[in-house]
């Protein structure tokens, strides 16, 4: 079982409240950091305490969800410790776990049901190689000082 930290803009409102429950579904504890309404949010603000928490050591994982993905995972990657990866696919998750060891999962709203499903079960159960890509992190680490 994990600890995942989970929020979105309010466009991520409805992905959200369903990988909530893949999340819950597969065993796994999570925590909502927002949005809660489809009121407008800033998507930076949610990014961040999500970021900070799963950088403090609080949560094994985040994810982020808003329009994109793209703002969120901007965001996510200035908090020091964060790899945060925008995910499209299977594979892109697949990947970002196995040789980037990234720690928040960050996702547009337009992806399909089945498609975020994949993704998000690709991301929870991947691990990170280690190896020749440990040498490689660990030199993402040093950029941020």
């Amino acid at each position: 079982m994990m600890r995942i930290a989970i929020g979105g803009d309010h466009r991520g409102l409805d992905v959200k409240q369903f990988i909530m429950k893949l999340i819950t579904g597969a065993g796994h504890d999570v925590k909502d950091f927002g949005a809660y309404t489809t009121d407008s949010v800033d998507y930076p603000d949610v990014a961040k305490e999500v970021a900070l928490a799963v950088a403090r050591g609080e949560f094994a994982r985040g994810i982020l969800i808003c329009n994109t993905g793209i703002g969120m995972s901007m965001a996510a990657n200035k908090v020091k410790g964060i790899r945060a990866a925008l995910c499209c696919d299977a594979f892109m998750a697949r990947r970002a776990r196995q040789h980037n060891d990234a720690n928040v999962l960050c996702l547009g709203t337009g992806l399909e049901p089945d498609v975020i499903s994949e993704i998000v079960e690709t991301y929870l159960t991947t691990e990170f190689e280690g190896g020749r890509h440990l040498r490689r992190v660990n030199k993402i680490r040093a950029i941020e000082g």
